[in-house]
């Protein structure tokens, strides 16, 4: 990375903690390109800019969701959709299979924030993009994953089967960021048909806003439009 700074974007809902990171990795000379609590401007932000690197929360408790969000989709997600960017986990959780679960789905390397300093990140980030794997030095034995377990696959597919194929295409449009508007115009629908397509989609899968719609259709694996 000698001809261009390095982009990062940062998925992290403690806001303290997620301007630190910004400022710490602004001054060691990278672009911070993203920095959300929320997976949706995140994704949004991430298709716009293409980061090196992705630093990720594996717990997001948002306010207007009843329950946490899984930082695991959102590694999915970039796995599926932004196979260049490299994940790096930020996390309190110490249990091996956790960390094996985030390597699994794609993350280059896993850090624990009770022992992390500005320096160990700037390192680590600096590493993943010369593409090395970093480990966690010391797992904790094996515990239960505190309910990042993704979903079995039969499941995913049972949710995919209950859409239609253009509720499909609607999906892909929204997981990877698009508009109402856009997907209307890629699509050759109007607006009021996107909006109806929608509508349905969040009855079918239970989702209550568009964020969570988008998280969801991370992890179906719904295909991402060829170009937006």
């Amino acid at each position: 990375m000698e001809s261009e700074r390095i982009r990062v974007a940062i998925l992290e809902d403690q806001q303290v903690f997620r301007e630190a990171l910004e400022a710490v990795l602004e001054g060691a000379g990278m672009d911070v390109v993203a920095g959300f609590a929320e997976p949706e401007p995140f994704f949004a932000r991430v298709r716009e800019t293409l980061p090196h690197v992705a630093l990720v929360d594996l717990q997001l408790d948002l306010a207007e969701w009843e329950l946490p969000v899984s930082g695991m989709s959102a590694l999915q997600c970039l796995h599926d959709f932004f196979p260049a960017v490299k994940p790096l986990v930020l996390s309190g959780h110490r249990e091996t299979a956790l960390v094996e679960q985030c390597l699994q789905a794609g993350a280059a390397g896993y850090l624990w924030k009770q022992n992390v300093g500005c320096a160990e990140v700037v390192e680590a980030v600096e590493r993943v993009v010369r593409g090395e794997r970093l480990l966690p030095v010391g797992l904790a034995p094996a515990q239960p994953s505190l309910g990042f377990q993704p979903q079995p696959e039969t499941a995913l597919q049972g949710e995919l089967r209950r859409l239609t194929p253009r509720e499909r295409e609607v999906l892909g449009y929204i997981a990877a960021g698009a508009d109402n508007l856009r997907i209307a115009t890629s699509l050759g629908i109007t607006e009021r048909t996107v909006k109806a397509h929608i509508t349905s989609i969040y009855k079918k899968l239970g989702s209550e806003n568009r964020a969570q719609l988008a998280v969801l259709g991370c992890q179906l694996g719904v295909q991402r439009p060829a170009s937006l």
